[in-house]
């Protein structure tokens, strides 16, 4: 018995020392991002002093962007969406609402709002669709720089790919249909193709959370932590993620990921790749994968970056059962990359993506809920262990150094790299003021590692399990409380659009019409002022 009791102990010991190592590592590694996310941060911080955004705004032939809008039964907020998307600061844009299918007034509303008429517009692209294009129109209001798509149901994916098609400009911007931009996001995260016009072929920008701030005409006047647990949680959880992960990446030469919510990318680049896979759940994130393996497989010298300057809001799940739902589809779509991507691990062609990036995203991300879960598990073993030393004497399998080390590598050593991520964000943007906020977020990086990194490891395991299942995927029903009382509530399917409400009255619409410039018609103005 002794000699079985003793061999238990020692595997315990070495599992123990396992999963030590494993949480050394992760944090460790992200310690090391941070590091490269700082110097990228202060670095963009020094050169916003002589970036000349006035001056570029003023530049009469900048590189044109066209901002995609997927829509479906939106009819309660299409109006002021697509008004606020018109208003958005930038010398050459278009805005280009794709109606994937809707079932109520959508179009009907946007054909009357912006005096629409019907016109046969030639797609540039020609990425294969499953929605048939039924119609196309463009606005009659030269200003506005709209055009809209009419397709039948076939999702986001194929509402997106179908807007690439019907684009005009060189960089094609996808938003997320639930986000507020700031006003001077796409002048942001368009000045890398600006910088590098020959080698950058994507960029991101930053995503953060809106929920309990101040929200007036669209724009977020007032931002404010959370109240709420859950909402506050995981405002850290994208300083960390967007502010130490995406930045240290990029600044690594190594971005995988660019958000759904914000991402601008070279048109050309689109087409080449086919558009975003209407098979996948993780649509975004797998374009942008698929981009990497085109110029590995080509040797092309081109980078994918990320801003962290050009900031869209999103609200964020209060409730356990929504983000449940949206955590597990997130680990579904990274599962669903690696099934079809995994072969770039370790193929120097494709340079620190293939050599670095993703085997640390197999490694530390894909896998994380596994080692998570099962880690868990240890430990609750391990205390069971040590209630059952107190009736039988012999049973001596806990090594309590081994213990403390664990709790220490897996708690202490994360709220460490969070409370980084919050350095970052004060030594950089300062968004959030005040002491009782700090301290919020600095409480929200403590009370994250008790419950809630544990359920979320669950619900991401759940994502493995769909996919290993080959199970059917189901969106649910992904209710929000929205930004404020004009805003409307996803109901499920496509998220119902709350991009910028209404800032139309005070900023002017994107030059350079659909529609031919009427001889002897004036321009309108450009603002001096960079809201």
């Amino acid at each position: 018995m002794s000699a079985f009791v003793a061999a238990l102990g020692h595997v315990m010991t070495v599992v123990g020392l396992g999963y030590a190592v494993y949480s050394v590592l992760i944090n460790t590694s992200f310690l090391l991002l941070s590091g490269l996310a700082l110097s990228d941060l202060l670095a963009y911080r020094r050169r916003l002093d002589f970036a000349g955004y006035d001056e570029w705004f003023r530049e009469p032939h900048p590189r044109g962007v066209s901002v995609l809008m997927p829509a479906y039964n939106e009819s309660a907020t299409i109006v002021q969406s697509v008004q606020a998307m018109t208003s958005l600061r930038y010398p050459d844009f278009e805005v280009v609402v794709i109606d994937d299918g809707s079932k109520d007034d959508t179009v009907a509303k946007v054909i009357a709002e912006f005096d629409m008429v019907e016109v046969p517009l030639v797609p540039g692209g020609h990425i294969p669709t499953k929605g048939e294009v039924l119609s196309t129109w463009v606005s009659r209001r030269g200003a506005r720089n709209l055009a809209l798509v009419v397709k039948r149901n076939g999702g986001k994916a194929d509402a997106l790919n179908a807007g690439i098609n019907h684009s005009r400009k060189e960089l094609v911007c996808m938003v997320d249909a639930d986000s507020l931009l700031d006003p001077r996001a796409l002048l942001d995260v368009s000045r890398p193709f600006a910088d590098d016009p020959g080698r950058v072929v994507a960029a991101g920008g930053v995503v953060r959370v809106a929920n309990g701030s101040r929200v007036e005409r669209g724009r977020v006047t007032d931002l404010r932590m959370p109240r709420g647990w859950l909402a506050r949680i995981q405002v850290t959880e994208y300083l960390r993620a967007f502010l130490i992960g995406r930045a240290g990446w990029s600044r690594a030469g190594g971005l995988l990921i660019i958000s759904g919510a914000f991402g601008i990318f070279r048109k050309d680049v689109l087409l080449e790749v086919d558009g975003l896979a209407t098979d996948c759940i993780g649509e975004d994130a797998e374009l942008v994968v698929r981009i990497h393996r085109l110029l590995g497989d080509q040797r092309r010298d081109a980078e994918v970056v990320f801003v962290p300057e050009p900031v869209a809001w999103t609200e964020v799940p209060e409730d356990r059962a929504v983000l449940r739902k949206q955590r597990r589809r997130w680990h579904r779509g990274l599962t669903e990359i690696f099934a079809r991507h995994g072969r770039m691990m370790f193929r120097p062609r494709y340079g620190v993506i293939g050599m670095v990036t993703m085997p640390w995203f197999f490694l530390f991300e894909l896998l994380a809920p596994i080692v998570e879960v099962t880690g868990l598990a240890y430990f609750l073993v391990l205390m069971a262990s040590l209630g059952v030393e107190q009736f039988l004497p012999g049973w001596d399998i806990v090594n309590v150094p081994v213990v403390v080390l664990l709790l220490a590598a897996s708690i202490l050593y994360a709220i460490l790299v969070s409370l980084v991520a919050l350095l970052a964000e004060e030594i950089s943007f300062r968004r959030y003021r005040g002491l009782p906020d700090l301290f919020r977020a600095m409480g929200a990086a403590v009370e994250e590692n008790f419950g809630y990194r544990q359920l979320n490891a669950w619900w991401r395991l759940g994502g493995i399990i769909e996919v290993l299942r080959r199970s059917r995927h189901d969106w649910g029903d992904m209710q929000r409380k929205g930004f404020g009382p004009l805003v409307g509530a996803v109901r499920g399917g496509m998220p119902r659009i709350t991009t910028v409400l209404s800032v139309v009255a005070s900023l002017p619409a994107g030059s350079g019409s659909r529609v031919p410039h009427q001889a002897g018609a004036t321009r309108r103005p450009l603002r001096e002022d960079i809201a």
